[in-house]
């Protein structure tokens, strides 16, 4: 394969594993973009893995569902 073909699949991959906002996040998270609120609390005391493209918060859906993995598996052991 050519390597400008792979560069290039490999930053499509990239940008459509990234969240551009907070609705964009709720929208994943919860199910609709009104839940924008509910991002703004989990990013302050969750510590929900985002980051900011300049003032644009940011998150990576590959990386929020190993997040929720690890949530997860903290509740199983919780309860063990």
């Amino acid at each position: 394969m050519d390597g400008r073909l792979v560069t290039e699949h490999v930053e499509a991959a990239l940008a459509d594993d990234i969240l551009r906002g907070a609705g964009a996040i709720a929208a994943f998270l919860f199910g609709g973009r009104s839940h924008r609120r509910k991002v703004y609390h989990l990013v302050a005391t969750s510590r929900l893995p985002t980051f900011k493209l300049g003032a644009l918060l940011c998150a990576r859906r590959t990386v929020l569902r190993d997040w929720i993995a690890e949530q997860e598996e903290r509740g199983r052991k919780g309860r063990a």
